[in-house]
């Protein structure tokens, strides 16, 4: 069977605002990379709130809301106004990381490694599963948040995105004051900048610089 891929990110938020962050936005839509988004009106949790998959063996993640899709991929997208290119890698939280981590694998979602480290924000362990371009970050919750959130008998919940761009100067020149500065990242050889809160969406967003080209051998 192959190896589960996104279809669709849902989003509840003001699409508007995305608009004006330079994302091209249509309908309440847009596209990046080859993952389709859409924008949800109404009440609730604003936020990620759901994905659909493909190729999935079972939609049931933890508590990460997910449908399953049938549709094809629609083809990569070209780059948004303000550069952003594609989704790197969209971050989900656990207060129980191996409990998570079973229920991905047993649904067919490809485990690619578990980091026994601490992330700069202080979440102990991560594990990294890869749909297709994209990865899923999925990240233990750590202790004081398990202690002031009731415990780790909770389900997962998607948290944040981070996005490729082309030239991560001109996008964070372009943003403004609605960007941090640029730092460098985890992963070798990358950069990183951050959306304040003054940017006024609902989804934590991390700007990343591309890959570094492989220098072969």
């Amino acid at each position: 069977m192959p190896a589960p891929t996104i279809d669709e990110l849902l989003i509840r938020d003001d699409s508007e605002c995305w608009s004006e962050l330079g994302f091209a936005v249509l309908s309440a839509r847009c596209q990046l990379g080859e993952v389709r988004v859409r924008f949800l009106d109404g009440p609730g949790a604003r936020g990620i709130v759901g994905w659909s998959l493909r190729d999935l063996a079972s939609t049931e993640l933890d508590g990460l809301a997910t449908t399953r899709s049938e549709r094809p991929p629609p083809g990569p997208a070209h780059a948004h106004p303000n550069g952003v290119a594609a989704i790197d890698h969209i971050v989900a939280m656990s207060p129980s990381l191996d409990r998570s981590v079973r229920a991905l694998q047993a649904a067919g979602l490809d485990l690619r490694r578990i980091r026994e480290q601490p992330t700069p924000a202080g979440a102990p362990r991560q594990a990294f599963f890869r749909l297709g371009a994209e990865i899923l970050e999925l990240i233990q919750e750590p202790d004081d948040a398990l202690e002031r959130d009731g415990g780790s008998d909770r389900p997962a919940r998607f948290w944040g995105l981070a996005a490729r761009v082309v030239d991560l100067d001109r996008t964070v020149q372009l943003l403004g004051p609605r960007s941090g500065s640029i730092r460098p990242a985890v992963q070798p050889g990358r950069r990183i900048a951050t959306l304040r809160r003054s940017a006024g969406i609902a989804v934590p967003l991390a700007l990343m610089s591309s890959e570094p080209a492989s220098t072969g051998s």
